[in-house]
């Protein structure tokens, strides 16, 4: 019996041990979809509420689009994504703190606190042995306990951990810096493509790591031509 034969889905696309470009490629159309719909709707939405009816109703464009995205996985029982679970979070606080104090540089600056807090959970979830990459990881690669309680695997989401720790720092210093320095209407845009670009780094250094872990570790993957992933301990013959 072969490895595809464990395997839902489209069998004949499936694709062993891909090369890392190829899982790099895999992973990013998996995760742009929840980029799109966590980061980049909002914040066009954002755009056309404050240029049609001012700042208040691009705020409410924004968390809107959120909500109803949220919503729709919710109403149809699909899983909801870790990117927006973290952004419905978000985004309810930031609105209840704006319509309590009115103020715009409070709404924005709000969420640089949210990745701060986002960035210490990451880092303790490592201390207390529960690292978050393993729950984000689920997203984008299926595999099994057999795989994740291996002592390289969870090395290397403890490692992910970690890194994804310093990526939400590095945007929230960047993004603090430019509400002071720049117009809100600037600041949106920008603070919305240094995310993406520090986004972007990461998934990058996160599959070179994960590639490199799990093939020293004897590890076999499987990709199929949607871009889904699989981990497998051994292939069967």
């Amino acid at each position: 019996m072969s490895i595809v034969d464990h395997v839902d889905g489209p069998h004949a696309s499936w694709r062993l041990d891909p090369s890392a470009p190829s899982i790099v490629i895999a992973v990013v159309r998996r995760l742009l979809p929840y980029l799109v719909e966590a980061t980049l709707i909002p914040t066009l939405a954002y755009y056309l509420g404050l240029l049609a009816f001012g700042p208040m109703w691009g705020i409410v464009a924004a968390a809107s689009c959120t909500f109803v995205s949220t919503g729709r996985r919710l109403l149809l029982r699909q899983r909801v994504p870790g990117l927006l679970i973290l952004a419905s979070v978000g985004i309810s606080l930031r609105l209840g703190l704006f319509f309590v104090n009115d103020s715009s540089f409070l709404y924005f600056v709000q969420p640089i606190a949210k990745t701060v807090i986002v960035s210490m959970l990451f880092a303790i979830s490592v201390v207390v042995g529960r690292p978050l990459v393993a729950r984000f990881a689920a997203d984008f690669c299926a595999f099994g306990t057999d795989v994740g309680e291996r002592p390289a695997i969870v090395s290397l989401f403890r490692r992910l951990t970690y890194l994804w720790a310093g990526a939400q720092i590095t945007i929230a210093a960047v993004d603090l810096t430019l509400l002071l320095t720049v117009p809100i209407a600037v600041f949106v845009g920008t603070a919305a493509a240094t995310a993406w670009s520090v986004m972007t780094a990461g998934v990058v250094i996160t599959v070179v790591d994960a590639v490199r872990t799990t093939r020293r570790d004897g590890l076999r993957t499987a990709l199929a031509g949607g871009g889904r992933l699989h981990a497998y301990v051994t292939a069967i013959s």
